[in-house]
């Protein structure tokens, strides 16, 4: 069995999920995907960019193994499975609805009992699978009963459905024996945690304070509403790193109400502050989308003045894809690539002006690092509590997975240079 994946750390995450149940089953581990029985490929449909990418991934782990078996599951399988099975050659299709289900399907659908158990490979898949994981991203719910114009997701992910409170703590107490040191709680629809549990993510984020240990608690992207009463109270705690992902989508207000985003400007604005006012040294990030259907240059040029007004320490911009099956694609005014591309490059520019006027803030800081890797120009990099990229210029003076006590000295464009305490 190979895993493989793409898009969202979702997707990454029921990856670590699968690894550990197929092991469990009585899988063996094969050297790579030409060696495996069967593949197991977690597709992405968030842009039409991303379904071709997950077709690619599919061809090319058939074609090194052709004699292997293809389980494909993600949205670009939820989505069009007819489409993807004949694309792909997958023996079998696994609904987004069934992912609890895959390990069992797919031993059932090849025939793999104990004494059988396919070869299974586990591969580099991301930093998380680095040998001994430092973070490891854990799903504590799916699904979305929001209804934004242009995602797909909603369509391919289904429903709301959260994940009890006792299991996700057991999981936590599970990764951090094996000695992981940070955990991301993640979901469709963070904010929407607990809503079909009688409770809400306020609570499942004092659970796992409460009774784990792990050094680390993160949220992955959390959408500005349904947060509940108290919520910025949960930093009282030093175990929760001061970084937000707070997706925005655009500046403009008519654009988000073409968007049908519950969180317009000045909502936005009062629930930064907000959390500014509340957290100390609190990182918000932040999702845009660049050339919606309609969008004029003055409802650019407002996108681009707000976003430079609440200034973010880090933005991924994307020019809109339309997707078929969302209520966007069907809007009237869509823009040439060529203004998509440019504005793009605009809001790229501001992006990158804003990260660097971020980083040189930190500088004469004193924090944590959690070290992650070697680094090409020499040293261990690693991330601060806040989620910027620190970089401790010696060989041999951290580890792999330790957190360390640093000062922060200086910053590059895109990253910090700290020293030891």
């Amino acid at each position: 069995m190979y895993l493989s994946a793409l898009g969202c750390r979702l997707n990454e995450s029921e990856l670590s999920t699968w690894k550990r149940e197929f092991l469990q089953s009585g899988a063996q581990v094969a050297s790579s995907a030409s060696d495996a029985d069967v593949v197991v490929v977690n597709t992405c449909a968030v842009t039409s960019e991303a379904v071709k990418k997950s077709r690619k991934l599919a061809a090319k782990l058939t074609k090194e193994n052709p004699a292997s078996q293809l389980v494909l599951t993600g949205c670009f399988a939820a989505l069009e499975p007819e489409k993807a099975k004949a694309m792909t050659g997958a023996a079998l299709i696994v609904a987004n609805r069934d992912k609890d289900k895959l390990v069992q399907l797919s031993m059932e659908a090849f025939d793999a009992t104990p004494a059988k158990a396919p070869q299974v490979s586990l591969p580099v898949l991301s930093r998380d699978e680095l040998g001994h994981r430092t973070r490891a991203f854990i799903k504590v719910q799916d699904g979305c009963r929001n209804k934004c114009s242009f995602c797909i997701v909603t369509v391919a992910r289904g429903e709301e459905k959260s994940r009890h409170l006792a299991d996700i703590v057991e999981e936590v107490r599970l990764l951090e024996s094996e000695g992981v040191k940070e955990v991301v709680l993640t979901g469709v629809h963070l904010g929407g945690y607990g809503h079909d549990l009688d409770t809400d993510l306020r609570t499942l984020v004092q659970k796992v304070l409460a009774h784990t240990t792990v050094a680390r608690v993160r949220l992955s992207s959390l959408e500005p509403w349904d947060l509940p009463e108290g919520f910025w109270q949960l930093w009282d705690n030093p175990r929760l790193q001061p970084h937000l992902h707070l997706p925005l989508q655009s500046g403009s207000e008519t654009v988000l109400r073409r968007m049908s985003r519950r969180c317009f400007t000045k909502d936005f604005r009062a629930l930064v502050d907000g959390a500014r006012t509340a957290i100390p040294n609190l990182n918000i990030t932040t999702d845009l989308i660049v050339g919606f259907p309609g969008e004029t240059e003055q409802e650019f040029k407002d996108s681009h003045d707000y976003v430079k007004s609440i200034g973010f320490g880090h933005v991924h911009t994307f020019p809109y894809s339309a997707r078929e099956g969302t209520r966007a694609a069907k809007l009237p005014g869509a823009l040439e690539k060529k203004v998509k591309k440019e504005r793009s490059r605009i809001m790229r520019e501001l992006a990158a002006d804003m990260q660097k006027e971020w980083l040189q803030r930190q500088v004469g800081r004193t924090t944590d690092v959690l070290w992650e890797a070697s680094s090409e120009k020499g040293g261990m990099v690693g991330y601060t509590d806040n989620y910027f990229r620190a970089r401790l210029p010696i060989d041999g003076a951290v580890v792999r997975n330790q957190i360390s006590k640093v000062s922060i000295d200086s910053a590059t464009e895109s990253e910090l240079v700290v020293s030891l305490l």
